[in-house]
């Protein structure tokens, strides 16, 4: 334990820091929603470039993951949820002082760069808590990677209905500093560290490969996805990311051990949280345009951003009440049950969409399953991740697995934007998505879901993946999925 750290507290404090700092930091990505299409009016800036503010803090989060992973591995957790939180502080206190579009571009990428805090976070509860009490720790806070954006929705809207919204920032600002006073008094270092020297041109060159590649993939739509500069940027961050990964496996002390990530374990828990990620944010992109769509077209059910936000809020909450349900599925069966049941559920809440869009309630209904099916599998993902890679790595392979589940998201806008922008109907002067088109969405995503499922299927089971794992450290003790059968 570091010297001059607090003494760490009981699992229950351990757990709740981790969990609010998490919802804080999910919080952001839905923080600005609400006034989207005023953006433009706020920062004196056309549509195209105020659409910025969303995109620099989804490039941001990506970008950071897998670097604050294994800053936290060498350089200490408890150090990288401080610097997260800070970054987060700062970048919060920029945007609620700024009325131009440059300042509040660079806040949001400074709240998007404290994302690293939750798979750091996640990978502190296996450092810090009893192996009995990882299983539910682990699947409360992954919880509130979905908790933090349906509670941000409502909240956004009610401050921005009655509020200047500049006061959404200063809430944020708020926020980051209670967590960061308790980060600090709580939390002690942990004593798995795994000192080296840090890639400094692995993390350059994964953030420009990134950034190559899911810069056109949230911006093609505006560029046109058949357009020099869309396609132009994909080859150009293809090429980075086949020279980054051809670096990382001649360096003595990688960025991300590649090795530890083409495990199946690993390899097929990533791939599938790309699917879950895309289904998960087809769900957020989706059901508010839904609800809001004026009653005139004939579906729609002209609803306002609050009552809409209001309406998504109790999906949030089934995330978080289920999150024992996933620890305990997961601990009589193994995480890859887990994750087989949260994507089957989800593909249910897709199917059941289909069927149920014509009230108010059919569509908390469907947000409420599909919520229901995300929470169980993105408290299984971590399980998968930390039963098969050492103990020594488990922020750095988490902070990939966030990664992946960036992507999924990431492209799940760039493909629901455009099946919604290419099937629309005229009301008046006004191009709307036509009820087809929604349609559609929930298919795209409910094969999604069946990719997902797949992918999951060809995880080893338990045992097998134990057999893999043969560089565990001698003494870690096998964790808790090891020793139960897999369906």
């Amino acid at each position: 334990m570091s010297t001059g750290s607090p003494r760490t507290r009981g699992p229950g404090a351990i757990t709740a820091v981790i969990a609010l700092g998490g919802i804080v930091v999910s919080l952001m990505q839905t923080l600005v929603v609400p006034i989207i299409p005023q953006l433009p009016r706020l920062l004196h800036a056309s549509a195209s470039d105020a659409s910025w503010v969303i995109t620099a803090t989804l490039l941001a989060a990506a970008v950071v993951t897998p670097i604050s992973g294994r800053l936290g591995d060498m350089y200490g957790k408890r150090r990288v949820l401080i610097a997260s939180l800070v970054v987060l502080v700062v970048g919060s206190v920029v945007c609620a002082l700024s009325d131009s579009l440059v300042p509040v571009i660079v806040g949001r990428a400074l709240q998007g760069l404290a994302t690293g805090l939750i798979p750091v976070g996640i990978s502190v509860l296996r450092d810090e808590l009893p192996a009995a009490r990882v299983g539910g720790a682990v699947s409360l806070v992954s919880a509130t990677l979905g908790v933090g954006g349906a509670i941000g929705l409502p909240v956004s809207a009610a401050i921005v209905q009655n509020a200047n919204w500049h006061v959404l920032f200063w809430l944020a600002a708020g926020l980051g500093a209670v967590c960061l006073l308790l980060v600090t008094l709580l939390l002690s270092e942990s004593p798995n560290l795994s000192p080296g020297r840090f890639d400094a041109l692995g993390a350059a060159g994964l953030a420009a490969g990134l950034v190559l590649l899911l810069l056109p993939v949230t911006k093609g739509g505006d560029w046109g996805w058949t357009s020099g500069t869309t396609l132009g940027l994909f080859a150009a961050g293809a090429a980075v990311l086949v020279l980054w990964g051809w670096y990382e496996t001649r360096v003595s002390q990688p960025l991300v051990d590649l090795r530890v990530t083409v495990r199946r374990p690993v390899l097929f828990t990533n791939l599938a949280s790309i699917l879950v990620g895309f289904a998960m944010y087809a769900m957020s992109l989706t059901l508010p345009q839904l609800l809001q769509s004026p009653k005139a077209t004939g579906y729609g059910l002209g609803q306002s951003v609050l009552a809409a936000g209001l309406a998504l809020a109790p999906g949030g909450l089934v995330m978080m009440a289920l999150s024992p349900v996933s620890a305990r599925i997961t601990a009589r069966y193994g995480p890859r049950t887990s994750l087989l049941t949260g994507v089957a559920v989800i593909g249910v809440g897709y199917g059941a969409g289909l069927l149920l869009m014509s009230q108010v309630w059919q569509i908390v209904v469907t947000s409420m399953i599909i919520s229901a099916g995300v929470g169980i599998a993105y408290a299984a993902m971590p399980a998968l991740i930390m039963d098969a890679v050492p103990v020594t790595e488990t922020a750095s392979a988490n902070g990939i697995n966030a990664l992946m589940r960036s992507i999924g998201t990431s492209t799940a806008s760039a493909v629901m934007t455009a099946i919604l922008a290419n099937m629309t109907m005229r009301l008046g002067s006004a191009q709307l998505p036509t009820e087809s088109g929604f349609r559609m969405t929930y298919v795209v995503a409910m094969l999604a879901t069946v990719a997902g499922l797949l992918l999951t299927l060809a995880i080893p089971r338990a045992r097998a993946a134990s057999a893999e794992r043969g560089d565990r450290p001698a003494g870690h003790a096998a964790p808790a999925s090891a020793t139960t059968g897999e369906l």
